[in-house]
């Protein structure tokens, strides 16, 4: 749990007061609410610490001994600290931390290993997908040609032999697995041995599942993976960025790829803090901290299954899951909004086979990583999930739930002020 009030250097409020007082009412809040968004987290204090200083002044363009700037000796050894950290927690062969966010690492993986209108096999958007895996509003959807596997209609799980009749018929070149909202384990040996039979790459996007990966509590694609993406920000707890993983025989592709493929210099100050989060990330104060994560979500489903709401895939193996609103008569939209109004933060999402569109939804997405960051366990969990139940059946409860979440809220501080 972060204990200590984040401080906004004086200078600020001195030269901008309007930013400096938007920020202490964000943080503001960040502590009083309570965040079930499964891609938002509150990182460490000293990952805050790591990115707001003078390493942002640098520009470093290029690689370590490899740059196109001098006076980068110091930023060679934060960068090489962070990229060798990083093989070191996945057991991976090659590393680049440069990618500014997840996006840009599934960006540079594509640029590095397709040309416009190849064919890609990607997890559809409704069936748990990301915009980066070949939605049409996306650029990955503009460039190439977007083949997409889903879930079963029977139980909401990946269908594998659809994968493999979809990748033998269309012949992708490359593979993606990893999701947005699909919270079952993705059998990664699977994915790899179908990408082997069609002749493509597999590529992994572990943004969501990567904290847990780390901690051995959901499967590592490392070793099944041509290449694996991810963001650092969400279960692992870092900062807002990218990361991409291979195998040895790819990294000059990737890194050629990453920069000058698709961006100029790295934020020096967010790749050191993403070595201050790898670091944390071997601790066993991270694992225990991922297995109450788990506990947290499957004890989420029991409340909610128990209240009468309907699980999609009737389960979770990771920090997230799906809630199916259409048997209470709300969308995704009303439920986002009807929580919001007493500080419960979650995101309307699509469902599979979704009859809404994404603007509204049949669903709700929650996760459990920043609340357990918080402190919260079983008990409190449950106390929520009730509290969740409550409001979205009975609006009129709005006062009452709103004082309960106060509670939680000043029992479990993310800043103290």
């Amino acid at each position: 749990m972060l204990e200590n009030f984040i401080d906004i250097n004086s200078s600020l409020e001195k030269v901008d007061y309007t930013i400096y007082d938007l920020i202490r009412k964000e943080i503001k809040r960040q502590s009083e609410g309570i965040n079930l968004i499964a891609s938002e987290n509150y990182t460490y204090k000293a990952v805050l610490e790591a990115m707001g200083n003078a390493l942002s002044n640098k520009y470093a363009e290029g690689y370590p001994n490899k740059r196109y700037y001098s006076g980068c000796q110091y930023i060679d050894e934060i960068e090489n600290i962070a990229i060798e950290r990083l093989k070191d927690l996945y057991g991976s062969e090659h590393a680049n931390v440069q990618p500014h966010s997840g996006a840009q690492a599934n960006m540079a993986v594509y640029f590095a290993f397709l040309k416009p209108g190849d064919t890609i096999l990607t997890m559809s958007l409704d069936c748990g997908g990301h915009l980066t895996h070949g939605s049409p509003v996306n650029f990955s959807g503009q460039i190439y040609n977007v083949v997409h596997y889903g879930v079963s209609r029977k139980d909401e799980l990946i269908d594998y032999d659809q994968v493999r009749e979809l990748a033998l018929k269309n012949r992708p070149k490359i593979i993606v697995a990893g999701a947005s909202s699909y919270s079952r384990v993705i059998d990664s040996k699977i994915f790899s041995e179908i990408a082997k039979e069609a002749e493509a790459y597999f590529m992994f996007d572990m943004a969501h599942y990567s904290g847990l990966i780390a901690a051995n509590i959901y499967p590592s694609p490392v070793k099944y993976a041509d290449f694996v993406t991810s963001t650092t920000h969400k279960t692992l707890r870092g900062p807002r960025g990218g990361i991409i993983l291979s195998k040895k025989e790819y990294a000059k592709e990737i890194d050629k790829s990453v920069f000058p493929g698709v961006q100029g210099g790295p934020l020096m100050h967010v790749i050191a803090a993403k070595a201050v989060a790898f670091k944390l990330a071997k601790t066993d104060e991270f694992k225990i901290y991922q297995q109450q994560v788990l506990k947290n979500a499957k004890t989420f489903v029991e409340v909610l299954q128990s209240e009468g709401f309907r699980i999609v895939s009737n389960g979770t193996d990771c920090h997230m899951f799906s809630v199916d609103l259409r048997n209470i008569g709300l969308t995704g939209k009303e439920a986002e909004e009807i929580l919001s109004s007493v500080g419960i933060y979650v995101n309307k999402n699509v469902i599979p086979f979704d009859p809404q569109p994404p603007r509204i939804t049949s669903g709700i997405r929650i996760g459990t990583a920043a609340i357990t960051t918080r402190g919260f366990k079983e008990q409190e969990v449950k106390e929520l999930a009730k509290l969740v139940s409550t409001i979205l059946k009975n609006k009129n409860k709005a006062s009452i739930v709103e004082e309960k979440v106060n509670e939680l809220s000043s029992a479990f501080p993310v800043y103290k002020f």
